[in-house]
């Protein structure tokens, strides 16, 4: 466990909301599960338990709703990680040393979390928790909100979505869903398994191979080379968590950066007191939204592969 240090981190928590709901985080969950290699899906379906099917879809939002209960509020940090970046001016950027300089957030609780589920000093139940939190870990990272701390990552601007009065960070819940209902049959299962068919055969499958790319020059870069990947990383860090200390990873910091790119020409490009679950503002967010529940459904695949299969094993 990652205890909170930061009095200010756990006050901001507090505040912070589920953006992409139990629906986003099931469908991340689902998509992972159809690309599980041999050896990581048994690992899945032997660890997460049967009253969640035990699959990656309903253990997903288990993060979620224990992080308010006693003993567990230290976790409230590690959903998110606070870019202090300008994106009202155009200027959207993550960076570890500015963004994650406490250690308390989820680049380090990912890496983190890594270590753990293959750990047999660890008991049962504490490496379904290290899964469980990889699951939703995962999905988090690909939401633009939970990348950006300009105004508690929307939190603090009262929004409408469908005639309800919110806030922006919780818009983002009302579109999964609106978008699920319209769209996939009011099912999350159903909408992971469209997502899926536009990876294998869609309007994804040409550009799934490159989301797993992790090309960047980050923070700290004693250790790194340009153009790190992710099989190299999980197995250098899984080799070495004995005698290093567990630093994020580049993998997590790409996708963090990308998913706050959107914050720029997507998320606050809105008009004050327009309801943006029925306006242009939600028709702009749904593919936004598609795509990075898709990739994160994905990337946790192939993390998960890499672990126990030892590769991606994704095209």
């Amino acid at each position: 466990m990652i205890p909170t240090s930061s009095l200010l981190a756990f006050a901001l928590a507090v505040s912070r909301v589920a953006a992409w709901g139990d629906l986003g985080h099931e469908t991340v969950g689902y998509v992972a599960q159809a690309f599980l290699a041999p050896n990581a899906l048994a690992f899945v379906k032997s660890t997460i338990s049967s009253s969640d099917d035990n699959s990656l879809g309903p253990a997903a939002i288990w993060a979620d709703e224990v992080k308010y209960d006693d003993g567990w509020e230290w976790s409230q940090p590690l959903h998110f990680v606070d870019a202090e970046d300008s994106p009202l001016s155009g200027s959207c950027s993550v960076e570890q040393t500015r963004d994650c300089g406490s250690g308390q957030c989820i680049l380090t609780a990912i890496a983190n979390y890594t270590t753990q589920v293959t750990d047999s000093s660890l008991s049962s139940t504490q490496i379904q928790d290290a899964l469980k939190f990889i699951d939703h870990f995962l999905g988090d990272i690909g939401q633009p909100l939970h990348v950006e701390a300009y105004e508690v990552g929307g939190n603090d601007i009262s929004a409408k979505c469908s005639g309800t009065s919110t806030n922006l960070h919780a818009v983002n819940t009302g579109m999964v869903k609106k978008n699920i209902d319209d769209n996939h049959g009011g099912s999350s299962e159903t909408y992971a398994n469209d997502l899926v068919t536009e990876i294998k055969s869609g309007s994804f499958k040409s550009s799934a191979s490159s989301w797993l790319s992790c090309t960047s020059i980050t923070e700290p870069v004693s250790k790194r080379s340009p153009g790190a990947d992710l099989e190299t990383e999980i197995k250098n860090l899984l080799h070495n968590r004995a005698t290093e200390k567990i630093t994020p990873l580049e993998c997590p910091l790409v996708w963090a950066q990308e998913a706050n790119a959107f914050d720029c020409t997507v998320v606050f490009n809105y008009t004050k007191g327009e309801d943006l679950c029925t306006s242009s503002y939600y028709t702009n967010a749904v593919p936004v939204i598609d795509l990075q529940l898709a990739k994160q459904g994905y990337r946790l695949a192939a993390w998960l592969n890499v672990i126990f299969d030892g590769s991606t094993n994704l095209p």
